[in-house]
């Protein structure tokens, strides 16, 4: 699909891999609907980018009916979306402190996997009666789990568990919304140098970078909106989970 004068909704879309992707995509023409709980953040990158800001949470369904409503208005249905929206948590099941709070687990359930199921269910409706373009096509939802859905480490399993949830969820969806001319994919990035790792130390940056076989490095931010935009363009690319990972397998710690 060429994205060009069309709709995209890009969730997490104000900072990290989702501000890269949407970034990329309104390069190649289309019209970004940016999705953030921050609402500042979803302004200024709107803004930024000429697109429109859509804040709320991506597990609400009535905050997340009424930006697609909002977005629609402003560009027309949505034909691309992106999952990035996300949270982590690092902690034990069971630890000095006793088992972890089921709240905890909870959250990072709600936000990372329901989150994405909401997004993407409300996408598929949307999608499934806008006209098909020249070669049948009415879609493409592209969500973000992690290498980490494959070999969570002590003290992961909440977001191991959300992330394999997102990975599991390709496939049978895929098969379903097939009828319709819409792709389902999924990207399972390594580490990249969001935010997150931005504010940790450069040498261990360096360190967790040195642990990448190739390139030795972290992972890019425009490296994982590159991948996006191939997604959306490469027709023949549904129901697969991809790792953009530079060949990391997670150690156990």
């Amino acid at each position: 699909m060429n994205v060009a004068g069309y709709g995209v909704i890009v969730t997490g879309g104000a900072s990290g891999l989702g501000a890269a992707s949407a970034e990329k995509l309104a390069a190649l023409g289309a019209k970004v609907g940016v999705v953030d709980i921050n609402a500042e953040a979803a302004e200024a990158m709107a803004k930024k980018i000429g697109g429109v800001a859509l804040p709320g949470d991506v597990a609400s369904d009535a905050q997340m009916r009424a930006a697609f409503e909002k977005a629609r208005a402003a560009h027309g249905p949505c034909r691309v979306l992106l999952n990035c929206a996300g949270v982590g948590v690092a902690k034990r099941v069971v630890s000095r402190e006793g088992a972890m709070p089921l709240a905890e687990f909870e959250r990072v359930i709600r936000i990372n996997l329901i989150g994405s199921f909401n997004m993407m269910r409300l996408a598929g409706e949307e999608m499934s009666t806008a006209e098909p373009l020249a070669n049948g096509e009415r879609g493409v939802i592209i969500s973000t789990s992690s290498v980490a859905a494959f070999e969570g480490q002590i003290g992961q399993a909440a977001y191991a568990a959300s992330k394999g949830g997102i990975a599991a969820l390709t496939l049978p969806v895929a098969r379903e919304l097939a009828s319709f001319g819409i792709r389902v994919l999924t990207i399972a990035p390594g580490l990249f140098l969001t935010p997150l790792l931005h504010a940790l130390p450069e040498d261990v940056q360096k360190s967790l970078g040195a642990s990448i076989p190739f390139p030795r490095r972290l992972g890019a931010p425009e490296e994982f909106a590159s991948l996006v935009a191939h997604m959306v363009e490469n027709t023949f690319l549904n129901g697969e989970t991809v790792r953009l990972d530079g060949a990391l397998r997670l150690p156990p710690k």
